[in-house]
């Protein structure tokens, strides 16, 4: 069906006492229904006037909306474009509303970017200390929730979500196993043959399996693998935990009575502390494997010799420090990914920002408390 064509002089018509001085007078409803035609007619018009003045009599308008000042805009523009002066007359008062409301928007044209406020460094300084004071308080107090959370579990153990710590396990632990064995077996692999390059100018072939043993065990097996859980699942803690707060889900459970942490970050971290020792174990079990393949394919040792140097290296210490490691990381990689679902503010884009950030973050501690041991033991020993 064609749409029916603007009837002009009833909407407005346009009036000029001196040479290039005009005024458009608007009739009735300056509206959704108007607007659109009264635009495509009056500003080929207007554009085909010469004109140095022009004034928007709006006195006969009855009623105008944000469709209204839509037409203004562009009748400004238009105006301005013929570097012409552009004024108003609304005696009744009909327009001061919604113009003032939207004030900013009249003053410039349509598009153009609202120029940003230039800060003086002691204002930027002082913004980010807030800013950091702020991210400080909410990190103590989760720090203090989730602890407060392990205290209720211990007294009441019944309170703890069981099944939701199985689940947590299979998706942190079991189906990363694969993952974890693959890069472990290859960095295992990669240590031992550049080792290898080295040693054999000294006939200490053998030894190959001390370093990789060492190496792995002590340093690189808890790290990897850590670094594996944080980029799996420390992202998915805080998308899944930043996908119910931006929906209100976590609302809805304080409402129904539920305390957030207990029910979803204590389930994730306890299941993180129980299964990332576990894979450190297999990460530096198929280390040594990958180890093994180069000593015995190219360094020509024998199996039992590469094990029984790789036993004999290794010491109760070594294997419970390296564990014990690991636990550290999977506190700092649970905590840290729940940190961020529960700091999740806005749309979409912020989950995904929450995953971002709960990677970093944890990667960067894991880096750092592995610094702080490594310091830590040089001095204890």
């Amino acid at each position: 069906m064609k749409k029916p064509e603007l009837n002009r002089s009833e909407f407005y018509n346009i009036s000029g006492n001196e040479p290039g001085v005009f005024t458009v007078h608007f009739h009735g409803k300056l509206d959704v229904r108007s607007s659109a035609g009264i635009i495509k007619e009056l500003i080929p018009e207007i554009n085909a006037l010469s004109l140095t003045s022009l004034t928007a009599d709006l006195d006969d308008v009855s009623y105008i909306d944000d469709f209204g000042l839509i037409l203004l805009i562009e009748l400004k523009k238009a105006i301005k474009n013929k570097n012409s002066s552009f004024g108003m007359t609304d005696t009744r008062n009909m327009a001061e509303n919604i113009l003032s409301l939207n004030e900013s928007d009249f003053d410039r044209s349509p598009g153009s970017a609202k120029p940003k406020k230039s800060y003086g460094v002691v204002i930027r300084f002082g913004e980010t200390v807030i800013k950091s004071a702020s991210n400080f308080k909410i990190l103590v107090s989760f720090i203090g929730s989730v602890l407060f959370s392990f205290y209720h579990v211990f007294r009441h153990p019944g309170s703890l979500r069981v099944d939701d710590t199985i689940l947590c396990m299979e998706k942190t632990g079991v189906n990363a196993v694969p993952i974890v064995a693959l890069i472990s077996f290859l960095l295992g692999l990669v240590i031992s043959f550049m080792s290898s390059l080295q040693l054999q100018q000294f006939g200490a072939n053998l030894y190959v399996a001390s370093l990789v043993a060492i190496a792995m065990v002590s340093e690189l097996g808890p790290i990897m693998t850590a670094i594996v859980v944080a980029g799996r699942s420390g992202s998915a803690f805080a998308a899944e935990i930043g996908t119910m707060k931006i929906s209100e889900e976590i609302d809805a459970l304080f409402v129904m009575g539920f305390d957030p942490t207990l029910f979803l970050a204590i389930p994730r971290i306890l299941a993180s502390v129980i299964v990332v020792p576990l894979l450190t174990l297999f990460s530096n079990i198929f280390a040594i494997a990958g180890g093994l393949v180069v000593g015995v394919f190219i360094l020509d040792l024998t199996i039992s010799s590469y094990i029984s140097q790789t036993i004999k290296v290794l010491t109760l210490f070594e294997v419970v420090w390296g564990m014990s490691k690991s636990i550290i990381f999977a506190i700092l990689i649970s905590w840290v990914g729940c940190l961020r679902g529960f700091q999740t503010r806005g749309g979409a884009d912020a989950v995904g920002n929450a995953a971002t950030s709960a990677v970093v973050s944890g990667i960067f501690l894991i880096i750092l408390f592995d610094s702080m041991f490594a310091v830590g033991r040089s001095y204890w020993r």
